[in-house]
C-alpha cells in the first residue's frame, strides 16, 4: 500500500482557520475535501492517506472521523484534542468509541503557534500526552528549530511512545542550511520512538524557485538520522499547492528518496506509516 502520510481538508466558509488569514495564503483559502484529492491520488498512485487536523477544535476531530468513515481512501485521522484539559482522558474515550473512532490514530497541536518554546514541558500538557498514549495514540509534533529541544526532552520522557515529527521541523530552506536545525534533528532522531515525515519542504523554500535538487540535502540529513525504517512520504496536500502541483510535490520528493535507494522509498511510501500509526 502507497500512503500519503500527510493531508487536509478545510472550508473557510464553515469554519475559522486562524493560520489561514496572512495574504499570501489566499490561493488555498477555499474549500477542500475528498473529491478534490481522490482523482490525484489516483494519478499519482496513491492508494491511502492519512488526514491531519487544520484547527484547535474536537469538533473538526469528530467530522474528520465521519469522513474517514465515509472515504476508502483515508486510513486514518491524525485529530485535535485539548491536551491542558483535566478530562482529556474522557474525551479521547467518546472519540474512540464512536462509531467512526477505529480511524483516529494519532493527535496534533500547533507547538510552533505558542509563545512559550517549552509549551511541550508543561505539566498540564505532559499529563494530557500520558493520556493519549494510555489509549495507544501517536502524537504529532508540529514544531520549528525553536521548539525541538522541547520535543526532544519529550521523545526522552516517553521512551515507549510513539511520535511523528511533521514535516522535518520545517528546516528554514528559502533562507539556507541551518545547523542549529540539522543538529537538533540528529537529538530528536537519536531517541528512537520518532518517526520523521518528508512532507512540507517546497513550502519552506522559495515558492517559486525550488526543485529536488533544492530539497535533496534536507532529506539526506533526516535520512542519515531517523535510518529507512523511519522517513515517512507525505504531500501536505492542499499547503503545498502555494508551491506546486500535488504531481509535483509527490515527484520531487520520490526523486530524492529514489537517490538514498529503493529500499529508502519503498518504506517512506507506505510500511513506515503503517507502523507509526498502527493502520489497520
Amino acid at each position: 500500500m502507497v500512503i500519503d502520510g500527510h493531508q487536509h481538508f478545510w472550508d473557510p466558509a464553515r469554519a475559522d482557520y486562524p493560520w489561514m488569514a496572512a495574504t499570501e495564503l489566499a490561493p488555498i483559502r477555499r474549500a477542500f475535501g475528498p473529491a478534490d484529492l481522490a482523482p490525484l491520488l489516483k494519478q499519482n498512485g496513491i492508494d491511502a492517506s492519512i488526514l491531519v487536523q487544520c484547527r484547535s477544535s474536537v469538533a473538526e476531530t469528530e467530522e474528520f472521523l465521519r469522513i474517514a468513515a465515509a472515504t476508502p481512501f483515508v486510513a486514518g485521522v491524525v485529530g485535535w484534542a485539548d491536551l491542558t484539559d483535566g478530562a482529556l482522558d474522557e474525551t479521547l474515550d467518546r472519540l474512540r468509541a464512536s462509531p467512526e473512532g477505529k480511524k483516529l490514530v494519532g493527535i496534533r497541536h500547533q507547538v510552533h503557534d505558542e509563545a512559550d518554546p517549552d509549551w511541550l514541558l508543561r505539566e498540564d500538557v505532559q499529563r494530557g500526552l500520558m493520556a493519549v498514549f494510555a489509549c495507544d495514540l501517536t502524537y504529532d509534533f508540529l514544531v520549528r528549530t525553536r521548539e525541538l529541544p522541547a520535543a526532544i526532552a519529550t521523545a526522552q520522557a516517553f521512551p515507549h511512545a510513539r511520535f511523528v515529527l511533521d514535516h522535518a521541523a520545517k528546516p528554514p530552506i528559502a533562507d539556507g542550511w541551518s545547523d542549529e536545525w540539522a543538529g537538533r534533528i540528529a537529538a530528536l532522531a537519536s531517541s528512537g520512538n520518532v518517526w520523521c515525515k518528508i512532507s512540507g519542504l517546497a513550502t519552506e523554500a522559495r515558492w517559486n524557485d525550488w526543485d529536488a535538487e533544492r530539497l535533496l540535502p534536507y532529506v539526506e540529513h533526516v535520512a542519515k538520522c531517523f535510518g529507512e525504517d523511519r522517513l515517512i512520504f507525505g504531500s501536505d496536500w492542499p499547503v503545498c499547492l502555494l508551491a506546486g502541483s500535488y504531481g509535483e510535490i509527490k515527484g520531487a520528493l520520490d526523486d530524492c528518496l529514489t537517490k538514498l535507494g529503493p529500499q529508502v522509498r519503498k518504506k517512506a511510501f507506505g510500511a513506515n506509516a503503517q507502523r507509526a500509526y498502527r493502520l489497520c
